[in-house]
């Protein structure tokens, strides 16, 4: 399987000018944890929602800008490169995420929730099974049924 089968191609990126906090608004409210680092057409970093401090890191983002935490050695692949190789550049450099480029473009990204659903399947199968309702007879409750899910 190649990178561009299971890749994101809607990348959210930001500049290196921005304010941390703007850069964290924007992580939240897409609910993603990583963003791109552009400056003109080229990657310059990747900021994560850890290299933001996470959610408790509001004292670290009030000052900062995004090129102050961001990752700037970026790993980077191509669309025809393996998925096994990608995945192999994110468990050697506990990274989670790989900006996949052709040529000097951005042309999406590969996240271990990207990995882990072609994997797995990812949507198509149910997260948990379905409970089924059960009737039993209590024996001390004056012969009245009960019902009750498991």
């Amino acid at each position: 399987m190649r990178v561009a089968e299971v890749m994101t191609t809607a990348v959210k990126t930001v500049r290196p000018e921005t304010p941390a906090t703007d850069a964290w608004e924007l992580m939240r409210q897409q609910g993603i944890h990583h963003l791109v680092v552009m400056r003109g057409s080229g990657v310059v970093g990747v900021l994560s929602n850890r290299d933001a401090g996470g959610r408790k890191g509001g004292r670290l983002r009030a000052e900062s800008r995004v090129e102050d935490l961001m990752t700037h050695s970026v790993v980077t692949v191509e669309p025809g490169d393996t998925i096994r190789k990608v995945a192999n550049l994110m468990r050697g450099r506990t990274i989670g995420c790989v900006p996949v480029i052709e040529g000097q473009r951005l042309k999406g990204i590969v996240t271990v929730t990207d990995l882990l659903q072609s994997l797995g399947g990812g949507v198509d199968r149910p997260s948990r099974p379905d409970r089924h309702d059960l009737r039993y007879r209590v024996a001390h409750r004056h012969r009245r049924n009960a019902a009750a899910a498991w």
